[in-house]
């Protein structure tokens, strides 16, 4: 028994007069029905009862007898919660767990519901408001009370007061009407608005891999990523080619996301480890294989990449040494440390990317071949954004959001002659140089509307020449300081070493210095 009250389900087969006879037993036994419930299930009536007997000595096991003997009574219990409660209960514990704000009044302007988002948004500090009138338990403005004459509104910007500063929300409201069509309330929903701009920047920022990234609706993107969804779940090697700047390590990302992997991804540039540092890096060292080396030895990007995914970017930069140990490590699942003794078995995924010419490259004998149809097994193409022309202002949309959302700034749009600008361009730097693209107009417009004026490609920036600086037909500087001419040599020799070789570590070589260097300098000419 609770506050005097007794709770009792009992079960009969269903017939006419079951509620009028158990209201007859109780009248008789001088006890007041708090409530009643009937529910019907097939043949079957549960009716659920709380009572409250005037003599507060009356035991429940009486009350339990006396209903006992109702005609087509099956069973009879004590019940601790009533149907009633456990809704509402589950009603409230829902209330108050959602993202928004909820109230809602009746005809007379009455509070019906309010869970304790509403409350903090509207500076609500009474704990008993159901039947108050919304005046006066905050001094928020609200249109809420128009809503009872049949107006609504949607997305209106407020703001109050409280006790923990001021807060802004969005709200929207609109009448509750019955069957008939008879307005018998309203309610009103409440956005908090520090809660959107999280929610925005978590959607617009997330890092997450997955192929919901992808923007896209071009036939070759839409058949690039249902190829790889089928296969992300397999542990075949996966290659994937495209220019560069057209996403293969996030592409490669998503696959490991979908793989249901529980190891980690590991992701290697083979083109920026030095010839030297490639091996150790891949493979790792035992202790004391070499000076310098870590006391307790080193593991290598292949163990780390255990019951993960290994992604090998720019493989086809690797060096002929480090190609063989990579491919003795697919074969055999297994690798060495330098200057270990003994065999690590790994469970590994591979995915390898380039934006070379492969096969070309094992016919010039720059690749094996081996290794070669050892990674080709699942070969995935990304199409560079110059195949794309109908996806690039959906691109460009969807990163415009994500930087006004990363630099806090006022919504923008792109103006027709914005995006006509961007689809006029080449885009050598595809969805990189895009991106970079939309940034800068971000940051350049100050208007809500970025027009054509605000679209600077990357060759848009070079510095006007100075006074007394020419620019040979060659690319040479045959003016000015003797630095900016010499780095205009330097650039023309790069330029022309890259041409006539098949990688940079070929370049480099002949170039007579390291394969870092070279990177080096290519970076500072801004080369591609």
């Amino acid at each position: 028994m609770k506050n005097g009250s007794f709770k009792f389900n009992l079960s009969f087969i269903d017939r006419i007069g079951i509620v009028a006879d158990a209201s007859r037993c109780l009248a008789g036994l001088a006890v007041t029905i708090v409530s009643m419930e009937v529910q019907r299930k097939g043949n079957l009536s549960d009716v659920y009862l709380e009572v409250t007997p005037e003599d507060k000595r009356m035991s429940g096991k009486t009350i339990l007898e006396a209903l006992s003997g109702i005609e087509t009574l099956q069973s009879v219990r004590f019940i601790e919660t009533m149907p009633a409660e456990s809704r509402q209960n589950t009603f409230h514990t829902v209330l108050d767990n959602v993202s928004d704000g909820i109230l809602s009044i009746d005809t007379h302007g009455k509070i019906t519901t309010i869970n304790q988002l509403a409350r903090s948004i509207l500076g609500c500090r009474t704990k008993n408001v159901i039947g108050r009138r919304l005046e006066t338990i905050t001094t928020a403005e609200t249109g809420l009370s128009s809503c009872l004459g049949g107006n609504s509104y949607s997305r209106m910007r407020q703001s109050v007061s409280t006790d923990h500063g001021r807060i802004e929300f969005f709200t929207s409201a609109r009448p509750i009407m019955d069957a008939g069509g008879r307005i018998i309330g309203a309610v009103e929903i409440m956005k908090d608005m520090k809660a959107i701009k999280a929610l925005v920047e978590e959607v617009a920022l997330s890092e997450g891999a997955s192929f919901d990234a992808f923007v896209g609706a071009t036939t070759a993107v839409k058949q690039a990523i249902s190829f790889a969804r089928k296969i992300a779940a397999t542990n075949s090697i996966v290659s994937i080619r495209g220019a560069s700047g057209t996403g293969k390590e996030l592409f490669a990302r998503a696959i490991h996301a979908e793989s249901r992997r529980r190891g980690a991804f590991i992701a290697v540039n083979c083109a920026a480890i030095p010839d030297s540092l490639l091996e150790s890096e891949l493979f790792g060292y035992a202790p004391g294989a070499f000076t310098g080396a870590q006391t307790g030895g080193r593991a290598g990007l292949f163990e780390q990449a255990n019951h993960g995914t290994l992604f090998l970017d720019e493989i086809g930069e690797l060096p002929s040494g480090p190609q063989a140990k990579i491919l003795r490590a697919i074969q055999d699942n297994r690798i060495r440390r330098i200057g270990g003794q003994s065999e690590t078995e790994l469970d590994v995924r591979i995915i390898t990317a380039t934006n070379q010419n492969l096969e070309q490259l094992v016919q010039e004998g720059a690749f094996r071949q081996d290794l070669y149809y050892r990674i080709n097994v699942l070969p995935v193409h990304l199409p560079p954004l110059s195949a794309r022309v109908s996806d690039i202002s959906l691109l460009a949309g969807h990163f415009l959001f994500q930087v006004n959302c990363k630099l806090g700034n006022r919504l923008q749009r792109l103006s027709d002659g914005a995006v006509n600008k961007l689809e006029q361009h080449d885009w050598p730097g595809n969805v990189r140089e895009l991106k970079n693209v939309i940034e800068r107009a971000a940051i350049l417009c100050e208007t809500a509307d970025i027009g054509p004026e605000s679209i600077v490609f990357g060759f848009e920036l070079s510095p006007p020449a100075r006074p007394g600086q020419i620019s040979s037909p060659s690319g040479e500087a045959t003016g000015g300081k003797l630095t900016d001419r010499l780095d205009a040599l330097e650039r023309k020799i790069i330029v022309e070493t890259l041409k006539a070789s098949k990688s940079i570590r070929q370049a480099a070589s002949r170039l007579g210095i390291s394969h870092t260097t070279l990177r080096n300098k290519i970076k500072k000419h801004r080369l591609r």
